[in-house]
């Protein structure tokens, strides 16, 4: 297509897009997008679930179930009362939009007697989903949960999931109302949370409590984190292990680069990282942290633009709950250096080191 000249300057060529962040598609979301970013995502939350609980009027639902809980961001367990006696078939439907999971529902006595409908079902994340063979047909629009040991296991994508049970009776009838969930406030305080992200994809699962008292699933996925596996301490240093959740994956990794940050004034140690797939390692480059000035300090590590530590997890109190000794490690050239590798109330990994050749010689 000619340009015009009475318009003005042709436009130069545009710019060739950079290669793709971990969080945005230029490249890493500043604090200010991010935050707003997170409040979109929030938002959507709200929406999803307001829109979730809409349409349950009293005869919609069903009373509280006897029991109601999801484990681990994995397994969901379910029993209540049946509705009315003479039921041929019951199932759980785990729905959002035009699709749904239909999970079948177990008869068995309850201690009054009477009849029981429970379920026991395996919850997986979509991200998690074992790759598709070539040449095996897809139907994205009616998605058939896979069976893992017989039992139908739902991949879900991030969103707010509706929970109802489809009963038929003795007429043919089919019926489908929405779980009541009753509003029983916070859980007591204890060492660990109610809830626990998936410790493979990062990814929450979790019930939750829709406008109207419906109870429904919340799957909310996982930013990029550089989460410790373990450190190994040995008489000539200590070596990190971890991995990247829910980031790029391939060649992307390999590029990134690792360091050590001093906590009082940011200095940095460069960090030599190891990479396996999207797993990582690396030794403490504790020569150049301890030899930076005298005194104690204490180092954060960062992998790309992701701090590492432990944050997968349902422990409220990790230091407490994964105590670690003083180490002393004896560098090359005969320095002796007394190091505390150690996670933070925060779930941060850290380490303190103190050069102490001079005291001990």
């Amino acid at each position: 297509m000619r340009h015009d000249p009475a318009r003005g300057p042709a436009p130069g060529p545009r710019p060739p897009l950079g290669p793709r962040g971990p969080r945005g598609p230029l490249g890493p979301l500043t604090p200010h997008a991010r935050r707003l970013a997170a409040l979109a995502r929030t938002a959507r939350f709200r929406l999803e679930r307001a829109t979730a609980g809409r349409g349950t009027g009293p005869d919609a639902l069903l009373p509280p179930p006897a029991h109601l809980s999801l484990r681990d961001s994995r397994t969901l367990n379910l029993a209540l009362a049946a509705p009315e006696p003479g039921l041929r078939t019951a199932e759980l439907l785990i729905s959002r939009g035009h699709r749904r999971f239909r999970v079948p529902l177990a008869v068995e006595r309850d201690t009054d007697g009477g009849p029981l409908l429970t379920a026991t079902v395996t919850l997986r994340d979509a991200l998690d989903a074992a790759p598709v063979a070539p040449g095996t047909p897809r139907t994205p629009r009616t998605p058939r949960a896979p069976l893992i040991q017989g039992t139908p296991t739902p991949l879900l994508t991030e969103g707010v999931w509706r929970l109802a049970v489809a009963t038929s009776g003795a007429d043919g009838r089919v019926r489908r109302r929405g779980l009541a969930l009753a509003d029983v406030g916070a859980p007591p305080p204890g060492p660990t949370a109610p809830h626990a992200p998936s410790p493979r994809t990062g990814t929450l699962i979790r019930v939750v409590r829709c406008r109207g008292g419906r109870a429904a699933v919340q799957v909310t996925r996982s930013r990029p984190r550089a989460e410790l596996v373990r450190f190994v301490p040995r008489g000539d240093g200590i070596t990190v292990y971890g991995r990247v959740v829910a980031g790029p994956r391939g060649q992307a990794l390999t590029r990134w680069a690792a360091r050590a940050v001093r906590r009082r004034d940011g200095l940095v140690a460069p960090v030599e990282l190891v990479w396996d797939g999207d797993r990582f390692s690396f030794a403490l480059p504790l020569g150049a942290m301890a030899g930076a000035d005298p005194g104690q300090w204490v180092w954060d590590f960062r992998v790309g633009e992701l701090g590492l530590g432990r944050r997968l997890t349902d422990v409220r109190d990790l230091p407490s709950a994964f105590p670690t000794p003083f180490r002393l490690v004896a560098l090359p050239g005969g320095r002796l250096v007394r190091a505390h590798p150690h996670l933070t109330a925060s779930g941060a990994f850290a380490v303190t080191c103190l050069d102490i050749t001079e005291e001990t010689s």
